[in-house]
C-alpha cells in the first residue's frame, strides 16, 4: 500500500495535548452534525453517520458527547456547513488533500492559502493531485498478541481488500463502497480500532530529505490540521514520522 507509516502518525494525534484533543473532537463532532442534517439521526439508516461514530469512537470521543450532539443536530437548524476539498503541493512538490467543514469559504480559501505561499507549497486547482491518490477504507487495529491467521481470515471473509501486519499494528484496507459492510462485520467480531475511516491513500510516494523542508513541511501540516475549518489532510509523504 503506501509508504506511510501510519501507526507512528496515528501515535502522534493521539499523543496531543488536551487542548488538540479538545478540536478533534470538536472537529468530528462537526462532521457528526452534518451527517445527520443531511440523512437523519438513525445510523442504522444512515450509513454515513454509522462510520462517523465509529470514527469517534476510534478517537475517544465519550459516548455522551456522541449522543448530545446527534440530539442538538437534529433539533437546531443554525449550523449551516459545507464541505469544500483544496488540492495542491507542499514543499519539494508533496501532494496534499485538505477537506474542509466551513461556513464560510472564502475565509477557508484565504486561510489555506495563506498557509500554503507561507510554508514553500501552492494551493492548487480542482484535480492538480487527486489523481495521485485512491480512497479507501482504512481500519486499523493495534497488534497486541493477536492471531495473525485469525485476523487474516475474518478480514478476507468480511471483504477486505489487503490486510498488513506491522510490528504495532494491522492495518486492514478496503474498497471505499465496502468500508462500512467491513467495519461492521469486525465490529461484530469483537475487533477495536484505534483508527477507521475512508481516507486518501496515495498510490505513490515521495520523501523529503533536506531539513529546511521537512520544517516547512511540518509548519504548513501543523497549520492546515490546526484550522478550525479543516477536517482532514491526506498527504503522499513517505517519512512524515521521521521529522
Amino acid at each position: 500500500m503506501s509508504g506511510h507509516s501510519k501507526w507512528n502518525n496515528i501515535k502522534r494525534k493521539k499523543e496531543k495535548t488536551d487542548a488538540q484533543k479538545a478540536k478533534v473532537f470538536t472537529k468530528v463532532g462537526r462532521e457528526i452534525s452534518v451527517a445527520v442534517k443531511e440523512g437523519g439521526a438513525d445510523p442504522s439508516v444512515n450509513g454515513k453517520l454509522r462510520d462517523l461514530i465509529s470514527k469517534a469512537k476510534s478517537l475517544n470521543v465519550p459516548n455522551e458527547n456522541i449522543e448530545r450532539i446527534i440530539k442538538k443536530a437534529s433539533t437546531d437548524e443554525k449550523d449551516s456547513y459545507e464541505e469544500i476539498t483544496y488540492e495542491g503541493y507542499g514543499p519539494n512538490g508533496v501532494a496534499l488533500i485538505v477537506e474542509c467543514l466551513t461556513d464560510n469559504r472564502n475565509r477557508t480559501a484565504a486561510d489555506l492559502r495563506h498557509y500554503f505561499d507561507k510554508f514553500g507549497g501552492n494551493l492548487g486547482t480542482t484535480g492538480c493531485v487527486s489523481f495521485m491518490f485512491e480512497p479507501k477504507g482504512v481500519l486499523v487495529i493495534e497488534n497486541e498478541d493477536l492471531d495473525e491467521d485469525q485476523v487474516m481470515e475474518d478480514a478476507v471473509e468480511a471483504g477486505a481488500d489487503d490486510v498488513i501486519f506491522e510490528e504495532e499494528a494491522v492495518m486492514i484496507y478496503t474498497a471505499s463502497e465496502d468500508f462500512s459492510t467491513v467495519l461492521s462485520a469486525l465490529e461484530n467480531k469483537k475487533y477495536r480500532f484505534v483508527s477507521a475511516q475512508v481516507e486518501q491513500v496515495p498510490t505513490n510516494t515521495v520523501s523529503l530529505t533536506d531539513e529546511e523542508s521537512q520544517v516547512k513541511m511540518r509548519k504548513l501540516l501543523d497549520a492546515l490540521e490546526d484550522n478550525d475549518d479543516v477536517q482532514e489532510v491526506w498527504n503522499n509523504l513517505e517519512n512524515e514520522d521521521e521529522f
